[in-house]
């Protein structure tokens, strides 16, 4: 058969993903934050979008048996009415607290808390500028009402002292001070702000002294000279360039670095070991003087500088709560909290539709609407998917819910993807960093999800987060006389709870939490021997 150019019609299938498709899958896996932080940056970009404050709104301004009618005869006032409202913020200015009794109440000078009306009516009350006149400044320049007070809000309640509170001294900062005491050379500073600049979050020197002198053009005779100087600094312990060093300079600070300790922190190792017939040999110090040697060392700071971490700390907030429900089964509920809640304002866009001028104008509307309305989908869609998820594993759960980790069943992404017929990754996405807050604590979605360990009894299967917690709990039973090897845990389990467990499986297990073998923690245990 000849071959010849010829066109033919086929019809197929595919799934094309689209560039909205593929942020819609993104937005499925990220956290809270992640999420707050895209919708903040949509809100910004495009004008067709706003929050929808509608549940916060809600209730505002009243309090419960409040009658709602008489809040809307209240605003419903005539012109007159609105004219004496003004009398009445000023009668009730009277009743706001002033400067300075909100610094007395906190135990500090009111120039501290509004350093901004420093000599006028936050001085002091001898000024002649009381209550009155702190109200009714800032309720004169507020409105509705409101004052505009940093602390003070209509009702007198104090805000958030928080956003006011000053920025934490770093350990940079806080060695800088120090800088200028303790040495003299202007060129001496300037190799010990390198020094500074070397640090890590732990205060240990994290670059080779030939390398400073590398890089300023200097002896290494003189940075190591800079380096004795700033030692000295606080906290004790700064500048070290490992643990031994660090132990040292504080036990030099405290005149007890004598020859036995400094062989001590030279065989730190040993400690470790729980070595301590060839320590006492080493340093030719009694079981008593080495176990007073001992406890100081433990008294001392390892990581001097994390007392200046001023690293943010992130709370774990739960996406969803999982509740007992009235009925004796569970409640779900989605944390509203962390849901962003957004709206697309079609009375504004048709309102500058009419208006737009040009072509461009116009793509650029009906590309913000089409944005706008796959985000409020997206949104709605990602919540859903994250309740339905959760309901899932509540039900597969409910033996965890009700008595704890030893009745986790095995679960895998592809079980809870079956039962509400979505694809794994879709579910894999959806317990990206999410929390569930339950009646046995907060846990991520993964967590729930473990392998299956096979029952010699012929029952269900065990799931590997509850062996790991069986594994645990035999280790931290152990005795001095009684150190179970892996062995024997492997045959504990068999025995006593019916999981069928290779002795390799329950050394993955104990290594996986952290856990030394049976050799260091009976080390460990002699250790303590030493301890008053």
């Amino acid at each position: 058969m000849a071959l010849t150019p010829r066109l033919e019609i086929r019809q197929s299938q595919n799934l094309s993903l689209t560039p909205q498709l593929m942020q819609s899958i993104k937005l499925l896996q990220l956290s809270h934050l992640e999420i707050s932080n895209f919708v903040e940056q949509e809100l910004l970009r495009n004008p067709l979008l706003e929050r929808d404050e509608s549940g916060l709104m809600a209730g505002h301004g009243q309090n419960e048996g409040q009658d709602p009618a008489g809040d809307l005869q209240g605003e419903a006032g005539d012109d007159a009415g609105r004219n004496s409202s003004s009398s009445d913020l000023v009668d009730r200015a009277g009743q706001l607290a002033s400067a300075v009794e909100i610094a007395g109440d906190m135990d500090t000078d009111a120039s501290n808390i509004f350093p901004e009306q420093v000599g006028q009516d936050s001085i002091s009350a001898s000024s002649g500028l009381g209550a009155s006149s702190l109200g009714a400044s800032g309720l004169g320049t507020g409105s509705g009402g409101a004052a505009s007070g940093p602390f003070v809000s209509a009702g007198g309640e104090y805000g958030d002292i928080e956003q006011y509170v000053a920025s934490k001294v770093t350990l940079g900062e806080h060695l800088s001070e120090q800088v200028c005491l303790l040495v003299d050379d202007p060129v001496e500073r300037l190799i010990a702000r390198n020094l500074i600049d070397n640090l890590d979050d732990k205060g240990y020197l994290a670059a080779d002294c030939q390398a400073i002198a590398d890089q300023l053009g200097a002896d290494r005779e003189q940075v190591e000279a800079v380096l004795s100087k700033v030692q000295r600094a606080d906290p004790p312990g700064v500048f070290a360039r490992d643990l031994g060093e660090c132990l040292a300079l504080q036990l030099a600070e405290r005149d007890r670095l004598d020859p036995m300790m400094s062989t001590l922190l030279e065989n730190l190792d040993l400690v470790a070991a729980g070595k301590f017939d060839l320590l006492k040999k080493r340093t030719g110090a009694s079981s008593e003087d080495l176990r007073d040697m001992l406890e100081e060392i433990r008294s001392l700071d390892p990581r001097p500088g994390r007392a200046f971490d001023n690293s943010a700390m992130q709370a774990l907030v739960p996406d969803v709560y999982i509740r007992p429900g009235p009925d004796g089964g569970w409640s779900l509920e989605l944390n509203s909290d962390v849901l962003p809640r957004v709206l697309v304002n079609r009375a504004y866009y048709s309102t500058i539709s009419r208006r737009a001028r040009n072509r461009e104008e116009k793509a650029f509307l009906v590309d913000c609407l089409q944005s706008a309305n796959w985000l409020t989908r997206s949104l709605d869609q990602r919540a859903q998917t994250i309740l339905k998820v959760a309901t899932e594993i509540a039900r597969m759960q409910d033996g965890f819910l009700v008595h704890g980790i030893t009745h986790l069943k095995p679960m895998t992404l592809k079980n809870v993807a079956d039962a509400i017929q979505m694809h794994e990754s879709t579910v894999s996405r959806v317990t990206t960093n999410k929390y569930v807050s339950t009646p046995r604590g907060l846990f991520e979605m993964k967590y729930f999800f473990t392998t299956a360990l096979g029952s010699s009894s012929g029952e269900s299967d065990h799931s590997a987060e509850s062996v790991r917690y069986l594994i645990r709990q035999m280790i931290e039973g152990e005795t001095l006389q009684n150190i179970l090897s892996d062995d024997a845990i492997a045959d504990i389990l068999a025995s006593s709870h019916k999981i069928e467990v290779a002795r390799r499986t329950v050394a993955k297990y104990r290594e996986s939490m952290n856990i030394p073998s049976s050799v260091v923690r009976r080390r460990r245990k002699k250790q303590e021997l030493f301890s008053p």
